[in-house]
C-alpha cells in the first residue's frame, strides 16, 4: 500500500480573525464602497483637470483648478486607506488570506502603490495647481505646474479597474510555499 506524505500546505490549518457573518458583510460593504468611492474621486479628478484644461471661461478654469487642489487628495487618500484596511482585514478573515492567493499580492500592492504615489507625488503640488488656479484670474499662465494632471486620473483609473477585474476574476491561482 503506498501512503502518501501529507501536503504541508494543505495540511496547515488556515488562521482565520474570529469574526462573525454579520462583521464579514460588514467588512466587504465596506471593502467595495470605498473602492467604488476611490474611483468615483478619481472620475471628479479628470472632470476637474479636463475643465481646468478645456473649458472656455477663465473663471471655470481657475475654480476647476483650485477644488482640485483644495478638495481632492484627502478623500481620495482616506478612500484608499479604508479600502486597504478593510481589504487586509477580509484577506485575515477569509479563506483567500493575505499571502495565498496571486491576485490578492497583487490587488495589497497595487493599493499601496497608489497610496503611497498619492502622498509622494499628487499631495506635494496641491500648492501650485491652487496658485496656478488664482493665478488664472490675474493673467498668469504658466503651465508647468498643470501640465502633467493628466496623468493621476489615468493611471490610478487603469490601476483601480485592473484591480477590480483581479477580485471578479481571481486569476493565477494560488502562490506555492516550499515545504520547511
Amino acid at each position: 500500500m503506498n501512503v502518501a506524505t501529507p501536503d504541508p500546505v494543505r495540511s496547515r490549518a488556515v488562521r482565520r480573525l474570529p469574526l462573525g457573518r454579520g462583521w464579514h458583510r460588514t467588512l466587504l460593504i465596506t471593502h467595495i464602497v470605498s473602492g467604488g468611492a476611490w474611483i468615483g474621486i478619481d472620475v471628479i479628478v479628470a472632470v476637474l483637470v479636463l475643465t481646468g484644461r478645456f473649458a472656455g471661461d477663465v473663471e471655470v478654469r481657475s475654480l476647476a483648478y483650485r477644488s482640485l487642489a483644495t478638495f481632492v487628495v484627502w478623500p481620495m487618500l482616506t478612500a484608499g486607506l479604508v479600502c486597504l484596511l478593510s481589504g487586509l482585514l477580509l484577506g485575515l478573515e477569509t479563506r483567500w488570506g493575505l499571502l495565498r492567493y496571486w491576485w490578492v499580492v497583487m490587488k495589497l500592492v497595487l493599493n499601496l502603490v497608489l497610496c503611497t504615489l498619492i502622498l509622494l507625488v499628487l499631495q506635494p503640488g496641491m500648492d501650485q495647481v491652487d496658485a496656478y488656479g488664482k493665478g488664472l484670474l490675474v493673467g498668469h499662465s504658466d503651465t508647468a505646474a498643470v501640465a502633467n494632471l493628466f496623468f493621476p486620473p489615468a493611471v490610478s483609473l487603469t490601476t483601480l479597474t485592473v484591480a477590480t477585474i483581479l477580485a471578479v476574476v481571481k486569476p493565477w491561482g494560488r502562490i506555492r510555499r516550499r515545504a520547511a
